[in-house]
């Protein structure tokens, strides 16, 4: 695990401390900052990647559009424009995306405080090969209804998605 340092907050997302990835996940503390985006493409559907064998967590879970955690020193939105880019190539400046919402652990039951993001695209990514190994392009009910019940997921995605779906109407 990439054993970087994050900043840990409090209930009202103000940072308090720094702890390491690796203590943070170890005791499965909720006091970090995340980000997660999801691709949405004009037909309303989401384009849902599958982790690599090789990831500590969650490996062969199907995950957002593109994730990670905010580092130490890093705001929302520059883990957000860092993760698109590593995890998609794609580069911020050149992409149709807004801010959909904050999701906290307290309101939403999430692994994390976390911002989520939107990007309006009809093109697959050139997805990083060690991050993702397959994609699926697929409407919200598709996956809540039949996908969670019988693949891996993350944790957090069902609850992004049913957050996506009601503010989008999708």
């Amino acid at each position: 695990m990439n054993d970087e340092l994050l900043d840990t907050v409090n209930s009202h997302d103000e940072i308090v401390g720094t702890q390491l990835r690796s203590k943070v996940h170890a005791q499965a503390l909720t006091c970090f900052r995340a980000i997660n985006g999801l691709i949405i493409n004009d037909q309303g559907k989401l384009w849902i990647p599958r982790r690599t064998q090789d990831k500590e967590l969650y490996p062969l879970a199907l995950d957002a559009s593109v994730g990670g955690h905010v580092s130490s020193g890093e705001n929302y939105d520059q883990a957000f424009e860092r993760e698109l880019y590593e995890e998609l190539n794609l580069r911020l400046e050149e992409q149709v995306y807004e801010m959909a919402g904050k999701l906290t652990p307290a309101q939403n039951k999430t692994s994390a405080f976390m911002q989520i993001y939107i990007i309006w695209s009809n093109q697959e990514p050139d997805y990083n090969r060690s991050d993702f190994c397959e994609f699926y392009w697929i409407t919200p009910d598709e996956f809540l209804n039949n996908t969670i019940h019988s693949e891996y997921v993350k944790s957090d995605l069902p609850i992004i998605i049913k957050f996506i779906q009601t503010k989008y109407n999708l």
